[in-house]
């Protein structure tokens, strides 16, 4: 048995837990869960723009972009046009020690004024309400039956949300709005603003288990068929719930929610609707992050389609710009390198119409990423360096978007082997993040100490690496909704232990990572079924045969169904259990699969080819074990190449036995 052989393919393997750092979309693999500033706030503005009517919603960070923000309306138009907030009622409360008039009027006034908006600069930008404070509840006497208490309530516990105030007093007060709107037959909206923000209080306390049956709660309220604002509270509540899930790690489910808020928004908007749109671009991201691109790239061209639907403005040439970056880095993950210069190039230009040079920068990052990828290095460097003038002139010399630049231009000079190059860009890039500006978010310094541990990984200087994505972990481990990260990056931990011949510590690092996936409730992606592919090989150097077999058959399955099984990483598996039966004692098992794997290889890279001509002499030896000869194909597997015409390309994946 051959199982054990040099980890040449560790790297390729663990690449749904870690990208090239040259990738645009480095930043997802290990940020499935969106930024890590995913807070309260995030979660609270889709409720303040329940109650907007007039105002645009704000910008939320993008997942994926360098720089430039995604913008998604969640806006529900008139949906609370005759609540609280617009009343402008003046209820005089009867304060316990104090009985003048104008004193109760002032403090007991509801009139206020609407939220502003969040800063569209930052994604780490906090929600201002204005500075009018409503009453104290706990100074004012209130009638527990007045129609006026559940307003009030609710006023008082989003101003302390927005202003970080004690969330547990905040929980006390959005729960007394909830029953004070439960007894009253009118109002079901205010019930669901009440809901919404009882949910976001949970979340900020990371109590998200106790927010998901709130928001299925807000979402089994309005009725679609009561009129447009129940449809688009329905809306809101499905987008708050997917993102909820997304805080929780469970991709499918957020998803799944996503999608139906748009369909509710899309009946009741219209299909070209601007928000409807937003709303596209917003789910096409959410599909980039699990890795389904051709779906992303679906949604992204709808968003596409509706700006030109509904013709150009200073505004819609933004955000049409926004979206075609967004179908670049779609593009460039699919491979499809030359379309993606398009959309960056069109991008660009309507960016720089309209002055905004860093989000050109951004795209410049972009279009050198697509240069590197199709091997034209000078002009990679020239779009990098061309970025990386403006954002040190318009951020300064120690911003993490100058870090960024800085590694990019490091995997670019490794890549053509200029090793001294590479490891100054890297050095230059950690005195940043090592000792970060102000304000920068600690998911995009974790970020680059995974990035620039990929760089130090493929020079073999496998100690560094290993200690940057500690340093990675450390960031990550206490943030809440982090658990898939988190286990990325011990997944990657994982292989450089391997490579570095510390089984031990690779299988329990592994071990660790795979738990993680299994508690999060993402137990059919790939990234799972790779690293079960990894922690079996980690249990065959501790000769655990049994328990690797297992944990190869689980692999084998989650592959087949996401990959199929032609796939590279599909037939490693198989190799690898091949291995695996064999030192069991399943002779016939493991020369069954190694006969398909050697067909496989053969119909595809041909007879010569050196990968084939190892799994041959595996396969010959087992033959000549069981004492006979190779076999022809078998009527099972003639049908299940009847069934799969197309067999995926091979990239030069090689299994590790």
């Amino acid at each position: 048995m051959e199982i054990g052989e040099s980890h040449d393919r560790g790297k390729e393997d663990s690449a749904a837990v870690q990208a090239s750092p040259r990738s645009p979309l480095s930043s997802i693999d290990l940020a499935m869960d969106g930024a890590m500033n995913a807070s309260i706030e995030q979660l609270y503005h889709n409720v303040c723009e329940m109650e907007s009517s007039d105002d645009q919603s704000p910008s939320r960070a993008s997942f994926i972009s360098y720089g430039a923000e995604s913008r998604i309306d969640l806006e529900l138009r008139h949906l609370v046009g005759g609540d609280v907030g617009e009343r402008k009622k003046d209820v005089v409360l009867e304060k316990k020690e104090e009985s003048n008039e104008g004193s109760k009027n002032r403090e007991g006034s509801l009139s206020r004024k609407k939220p502003e908006k969040l800063a569209k600069t930052s994604p780490n930008a906090k929600l201002r309400i204005s500075s009018r404070k409503s009453p104290d509840l706990r100074k004012v006497s209130v009638d527990e039956e007045s129609p006026e208490l559940g307003p009030l309530l609710l006023k008082q516990a989003r101003e302390m949300v927005s202003s970080g105030e004690n969330l547990n007093r905040a929980l006390d007060l959005a729960l007394r709005a909830v029953k004070a709107f439960e007894k009253r037959a009118e109002g079901e909206l205010n019930l669901v603003m009440s809901l919404h923000i009882l949910a976001a209080i949970y979340a900020g306390l990371g109590k998200y288990n106790e927010a998901v049956p709130v928001l299925e709660r807000s979402i089994e309220i309005p009725m679609i068929e009561d009129g447009e604002d129940h449809s688009l509270a329905k809306f809101a509540g499905c987008m708050q719930l997917g993102d909820m899930y997304g805080l929780m790690g469970q991709v499918e489910n957020s998803l799944l929610l996503y999608t139906a808020g748009l369909e509710i928004q899309r009946q009741v908007l219209g299909e070209t609707d601007p928000r409807v749109g937003e709303t596209c671009r917003y789910l096409a991201e959410a599909h980039v992050q699990a890795m389904q691109f051709e779906e992303a790239s679906r949604l992204c061209q709808m968003a596409l389609d509706i700006h030109k639907e509904n013709g150009s403005t200073a505004t819609a040439s933004i955000e049409e710009a926004a979206d075609r970056k967004l179908m670049g880095l779609i593009c460039d993950a699919k491979g499809d390198y030359e379309v993606a210069l398009e959309h960056y190039v069109l991008a660009s230009m309507a960016m720089s119409s309209q002055n905004h040079r860093e989000d050109v920068a951004s795209i410049d990052c972009s279009i050198g990423d697509a240069y590197m990828s199709l091997a034209r290095f000078d002009e990679s460097i020239f779009a990098y360096q061309k970025a990386l003038a403006v954002f040190k002139q318009s951020k300064g010399e120690s911003h993490s978007s100058v870090a960024s630049v800085y590694v990019r231009l490091a995997d670019l000079y490794n890549k053509i082997g200029k090793l001294r190059d590479s490891k100054s860009y890297c050095e230059n890039a950690l005195r940043i993040y090592l000792k970060p500006s102000p304000g920068t978010p600690m998911e995009e310094v974790a970020t680059g100490f995974i990035e620039i541990s990929a760089i130090y990984q493929s020079m073999n200087e496998l100690d560094q690496a290993l200690k940057l994505l500690r340093r990675a972990l450390k960031i990550y481990v206490n943030a809440p909704g982090q658990q898939n990260t988190v286990a990325g990056i011990e997944a990657q931990m994982g292989v450089i232990s391997y490579m570095m011949g510390n089984y031990p510590e690779s299988y329990n690092i592994f071990k660790s990572a795979v738990s993680k996936f299994r508690n999060s409730g993402e137990k059919k992606t790939a990234m799972f079924g790779i690293a079960l592919n990894q922690l079996g090989l980690a249990c065959v150097q501790r000769y655990a045969i049994n328990e690797a077999a297992d944990l190869f058959e689980e692999a084998k399955g989650i592959l087949e169904n996401e990959y199929g099984p032609y796939h590279p990483d599909t037939l490693a598996v198989y190799s690898n259990l091949a291995g695996t039966y064999d030192a069991m004692g399943r002779l016939e098992d493991a020369i069954e699969i190694l006969e398909y794997v050697v067909g496989t290889r053969e119909e595809k890279l041909g007879t010569a080819n050196p990968e084939v001509e190892d799994e041959k002499q595996r396969l010959a030896a087992l033959l000549k074990e069981a004492g006979r000869g190779r076999s022809k194909r078998n009527r099972a597997l003639l049908t299940l190449l009847d069934k799969n015409p197309e067999i995926e390309p091979n990239c030069g994946q090689r299994p590790v036995y």
